[in-house]
């Protein structure tokens, strides 16, 4: 997948020869192209990396002679390589992905992927953990209320534990993706694959949004990322760069510290799973919360829904003798 596509410079009318050009950059790389993600695009190389070191794919146009048999013996090699469940079924994902391309394109008649036996989703019970009540409030309460940096993370934190958003989307955000719409204040967030979605700014994190950008300066900078390096403040940068994810987990696992929380593979995601199982849990519509996530299938929402594994609603406690 290393093969560069053509550039075509602007004009008025393609000549025939950059349309040809053009015509002759394989529907593979198009493919390619057309992942906006960059973390998917880095996930998708790498797993058709994987396939064609099996496979002994030389050029892009190797992949239309792919059979399901080549697909079968690559998956029994990624169980032998004790590959997790779920590894395997995003590969065999990726490489689904890109046959589903060259079949749009009558590249080739069918999916060799389709069909291909897949292991089991090893739970419905999402794994990554998720805070309680008494938990969040500590993780809220524990950075400075009066520094510059105290009020930043106050409303990051804020942002993730009532939105439910990726770490990527909160970085990404700009002063200008407040907008009120109908009367209310939203975010504007672009999801995975660029997808646009509005959601609504609770009342809470809009106090500290405000009373972090009243401190820093910034805001009346609508192009100015919304949440940024408090050196880029200090040195009354206009613009300046975002925070980047691994501040944003950095951030996370200092205050996790400071709260005093005691939660295993606690990371950003953990804060979109509690907002995400907090909502249910107040009678929250399943179908709006995956669209409040920018979930693509209701299936992966579901993963959120711990209603049904509450301890105390077990029928152990429901026995009587």
């Amino acid at each position: 997948m290393a093969q560069e596509l053509v550039t075509v410079t602007s004009g008025p009318l393609l000549a025939e020869a950059r349309f040809r050009q053009l015509a002759a950059v394989p529907p593979e790389l198009e493919w390619f192209a057309n992942i906006d993600n960059e973390r998917t695009r880095r996930a998708y190389k790498a797993d058709l990396a994987d396939f064609s070191a099996f496979v002994g794919l030389a050029r892009p146009e190797d992949f239309r002679s792919v059979t399901r048999a080549h697909v079968i013996a690559w998956r029994q090699s990624l169980e032998n390589r004790q590959q997790s469940g779920a590894t395997i079924r995003r590969k065999l994902a990726a490489l689904s992905s890109l046959f589903d391309y060259l079949c749009e394109r009558n590249a080739v008649d069918l999916n060799p992927v389709r069909g291909t036996k897949r292991p089991k989703v090893e739970t419905q019970e999402g794994k990554t953990p998720a805070l309680s009540d008494d938990q969040v409030r500590a993780l809220l309460a524990a950075p400075d209320a009066h520094s510059l940096k105290g009020k930043r993370d106050r409303a990051i934190l804020s942002t993730l534990l009532y939105h439910g958003l990726r770490r990527e989307e909160l970085c990404s955000l700009r002063k200008g993706d407040i907008e009120t719409r109908r009367g209310v204040p939203h975010l504007r967030v672009y999801g995975k694959g660029g997808k646009l979605r509005y959601v609504p700014l609770h009342p809470a994190t809009a106090g500290l949004i405000d009373d972090y950008l009243q401190a820093s300066g910034h805001a009346t900078s609508d192009e100015a990322p919304l949440f940024r390096p408090v050196r880029d403040n200090r040195r009354g940068l206009a613009a300046g760069a975002a925070l980047t994810t691994n501040g944003v987990y950095t951030l996370l696992q200092h205050y996790a510290g400071l709260a005093q929380l005691d939660v295993g593979r606690l990371g950003p995601h953990s804060l979109r799973a509690t907002a995400a199982t907090n909502a249910l849990e107040h009678e929250a519509d399943i179908a709006k919360v995956q669209e409040w996530l920018g979930h693509a299938n209701i299936a992966t929402t579901r993963i959120y829904d711990r209603r049904r594994t509450k301890p105390e609603e077990s029928p152990t406690f429901r026995v009587q003798y």
